[in-house]
């Protein structure tokens, strides 16, 4: 048993260590194109249309200020659709008042089932902004109420309380320009406390105060940007952040689009989007795009964080076991036969296997079975790969976006790397094994 705790804890740094060096590899290879990217492009103003979908429930404080931020994207042709989810506050009346809303009477194809349609309208203001008022769904069914009403070839999935770079979706387009097999593409998400934001555009690059906030910048960099850009590279990537992702309208359409009955919908689109394409034999890519960049607020207290990874691992579990069956099938490619078992192994059953590891050895010593040096051996050994896993994520954010300007944020960052491995990382694996446990005993959240 003990030699079964140390390979699995080895094994998984080393396989996230290995997804690092892929996504280094991805790095490399786009930093010869980056002079091109920078350079006029023939193809400017060809670019294909996109629909931004914001899903917004109860959203009275912030909906005004978002809207307004995603009109300034710099990109030549896209709509807004906001989706007023059965909001019990005042979302739609702000809307309605910042906007200059008017009833619009438009043809609206069902082709994926919602809840009912209230009414559609439209900004006197703004052409390119529409709302959706609905009965309440919740938000796979509200993004869904949104893809029926798209307009254009491409939508992007957009949470309500997100900041986009300006230049967002002409970097997240940029793969849809080069293959036309791309089916869908996935930014970057960053942590935004700290930073200042002035009409919808972060002006100010800075770091929290608050410690919580601190560790999930480096886990951010670590477990959503790099580890990503390494199965980019694989071409087998299972998760397209519910953030900001943008995907081929009819792609979504054709399976089914987002499903309603759990929580965990993002991870689900996506995995379903392999395992159907693959199922019929057609020719489709995924890409993670680095430089695509999406500001997100982070929680701040434990309470907050604790139920947003519960809720995390319960949607990954969700998702995982409605798609077993692409496991090792004869379609899978490297969808299947190696991130989807990555996943199941390290992420789905990792936190029991994790936490249970920990206690079984803790009490083998106090019992005599194993000595107090091999416990030692095994803290050290899983301490230290996890602050060289960290440290090799910020390594290769320094190397490649050197967001983070003044020296002392590094520094911070670096400390934080070394920190987060102290009571952080091992609070995370009690909150996902709550998590798999209540999937386990089909509790809903």
């Amino acid at each position: 048993m003990t030699w079964f705790i140390f390979a699995y804890f080895v094994l998984l740094n080393g396989a996230c260590l290995a997804l690092h060096f892929f996504g280094l590899l991805r790095l490399h290879r786009d930093s010869r194109t980056k002079l091109l990217n920078d350079m006029p492009r023939l193809y400017s103003g060809l670019e294909p249309g996109i629909t931004i979908v914001l899903a917004a429930s109860n959203a009275q404080a912030g909906i005004a200020a978002s809207v307004h931020a995603m009109l300034q994207l710099a990109y030549p042709e896209f709509e807004i659709i906001v989706i007023n989810d059965g909001s019990s506050d005042a979302t739609l009346d702000v809307l309605m008042q910042e906007f200059a809303l008017v009833p619009f009477p438009e043809a609206y194809r069902q082709r994926l089932k919602t809840s009912p349609i209230r009414a559609i309208f439209r900004s006197s203001r703004f052409y390119k902004l529409r709302v959706i008022d609905k009965v309440q769904g919740g938000k796979a069914d509200a993004l869904n109420a949104g893809i029926n009403a798209a307009r254009h070839p491409l939508v992007c999935v957009v949470d309500a309380d997100s900041v986009l770079e300006r230049g967002s979706l002409d970097h997240m387009v940029r793969p849809f320009l080069r293959d036309p097999a791309m089916v869908a593409s996935a930014g970057t998400i960053r942590v935004l406390n700290g930073s200042e934001v002035q009409d919808g555009v972060a002006t100010r690059i800075g770091l929290p105060r608050n410690l919580l906030a601190l560790c999930q910048v480096v886990e951010y960099l670590r477990a959503f940007q790099f580890a990503p850009l390494g199965w980019s590279q694989l071409r087998a990537m299972l998760a397209v952040s519910g953030a900001f992702g943008l995907f081929r309208t009819e792609a979504v359409v054709e399976v089914g689009g987002y499903h309603t009955r759990g929580v965990g919908e993002g991870l689900d689109l996506v995995v379903r989007m392999h395992r159907v394409l693959r199922e019929r034999g057609q020719l489709y890519r995924m890409e993670f795009v680095p430089d695509a960049i999406c500001w997100s607020a982070v929680p701040d207290q434990l309470g907050t964080l604790r139920m947003q990874r519960i809720r995390w691992q319960h949607g990954l579990c969700e998702g995982l076991a409605s798609h077993w069956r692409m496991m090792f099938s004869r379609r899978g490619g490297t969808p299947g036969w190696l991130a989807f078992p990555f996943m199941v192994l390290f992420e789905w059953l990792g936190p029991l296997i994790e936490v249970a590891g920990c206690i079984f050895l803790l009490f083998a010593a106090a019992q005599g079975l194993i000595s107090w040096a091999v416990l030692a051996t095994f803290v050290f050994l899983a301490i230290g790969l996890g602050i060289l896993l960290s440290a090799s994520a910020l390594l290769l954010e320094e190397m490649s976006f050197h967001l983070y300007p003044k020296l002392r944020q590094v520094a911070l960052l670096g400390l934080v790397a070394v920190a987060e491995n102290f009571g952080y990382r091992q609070l995370n694996g009690v909150w996902r094994l709550i998590g798999l446990m209540r999937w386990a005993l089909g509790r809903r959240l």
